[in-house]
């Protein structure tokens, strides 16, 4: 038997917990990632009995977020993003910009340093793609004008998060220099240090959209006409985790971005419905242990630490991002119904609050407590949201009632 077992024992109790937790999650009317969640607690260095290697756990969660991100790229649709996009793409800016503005004035007067507060920000700005999908399908509203409406706000939010996830390195060098007493300033080699880094990014993304939007089709075609379902599977994931590592190495850019522009290249292959039914397993199964890893960082004991922290961030998540979308949908002349729907839709965080927060971490742009309660209120928002879901129509009907002219 071999004595380095780590990986083995990380991926039985990973998977193993994730099932049962998962399962008990769905009893309780919740989102099996609840369960997930809480299976990489107990595995975690926090709370006693076996210990995952959070090295090992740092590794395949970052697969993880590779094959999210290129999920997220194979299903992005700028048709369907422009049926809604007099609503949705207005509404999604304007209410990141106020949730991210809030949580910063928050951030800022706990103390906290300028880039800390922005990464706060952020992160309880958007919400998570995976959890509304799964909720909107479970009721049968993916495909209504409501549900589509919603999942455009999201993908708008999505490609936002991108945008941050590329720009923070960058924001991590300069916001530092501005956030002293006023005697130092941003110098030749910050400049410089932006410059190269937005060229690089501008360079990847010009070989993705020239080289890359004809290869990669390309490939996926020539693979397909052998009929071998596992080299076509083999393909597709090789081409995720492959752009990903080219854009990491070569460019200097997150592997998220170069994931995700794979998944918006092949996209383009009449063959791009087919890999994001066949490459979902794997997706779904790296996907669990991303947020069992993203659980194991999580120290259970901040809600006793900082309950008021906890509270004033659910209250941020749940109701300054709600009432900003409501009110922005009633705004454009949308329903009641459609109004509330965004908005509880929005009233949740999760993979991209994790992967943000997660970096900000790593980079020692925000503390472990942050990062604590950052996972906290996204238990708590994601235990609620579906609850939330169910209020609506009752809701709705009182609204109506109490104000006729919304209906």
């Amino acid at each position: 038997m071999p004595h380095d077992i780590d990986l083995i024992a990380i991926l039985v109790a990973g998977f193993g917990l994730a099932l049962v937790f998962g399962y008990l999650a769905t009893l309780f009317k919740a989102p099996p990632l609840v369960g997930y969640l809480l299976a990489g607690i107990l595995i975690g260095p926090t709370t006693p009995g076996f210990v995952g290697d959070p090295a090992l756990a740092a590794q395949l969660a970052e697969i993880g977020v590779m094959l999210l991100m290129f999920g997220v790229g194979l299903h992005f649709s700028v048709k369907d993003l422009m049926v809604v996009k007099r609503v949705a793409i207005p509404g999604a800016i304007l209410q990141i910009i106020i949730a991210t503005a809030v949580g910063m004035a928050v951030a800022l007067v706990w103390g906290k340093p300028l880039i800390g507060a922005l990464v706060y920000g952020v992160c309880l700005s958007v919400a998570s793609t995976v959890v509304l999908l799964r909720t909107l399908e479970a009721r049968g509203l993916l495909l209504s004008d409501d549900g589509k409406l919603a999942v455009g706000w999201l993908v708008v939010e999505d490609l936002v998060m991108v945008l941050v996830l590329v720009l923070l390195p960058v924001a991590a060098t300069v916001l530092p220099a501005l956030d002293t007493d006023g005697e130092a300033t941003i110098g030749p080699q910050v400049w410089l240090s932006l410059s190269v880094t937005l060229l690089k990014v501008l360079a990847f993304i010009a070989l993705m959209l020239v080289v890359g939007k004809r290869l990669l089709p390309w490939v996926l075609q020539r693979v397909a006409q052998t009929q071998s379902r596992e080299l076509f599977n083999l393909a597709v994931i090789a081409v995720a985790l492959g752009a990903a590592f080219v854009a990491a190495e070569v460019f200097d850019v997150s592997f998220a971005l170069g994931a995700f522009f794979a998944g918006m290249m092949l996209r383009e292959s009449s063959l791009s419905h087919r890999a994001a039914e066949e490459s979902l397993p794997l997706r779904d199964a790296f996907a669990v242990l991303f947020f069992v890893s993203v659980g194991m960082l999580f120290d259970p004991m901040i809600v006793v630490k900082e309950p008021f922290a906890l509270l004033i961030t659910v209250a941020i998540v749940m109701l300054v991002k709600t009432i900003v979308a409501a009110a922005f949908v009633l705004l454009m002349r949308g329903s009641l119904q459609s109004a509330l729907t965004v908005s509880v839709s929005l009233a949740q965080i999760g993979e991209f609050s994790f992967i943000l927060a997660g970096m900000g971490l790593s980079m020692a742009l925000i503390t472990p407590e942050a990062y604590s309660v950052i996972l906290a209120a996204a238990f708590v928002s994601i235990a609620l949201n579906t609850a939330l879901f169910g209020l609506i129509p009752k809701l709705a009907e009182r609204l109506i009632l109490k104000f006729p002219s919304l209906s």
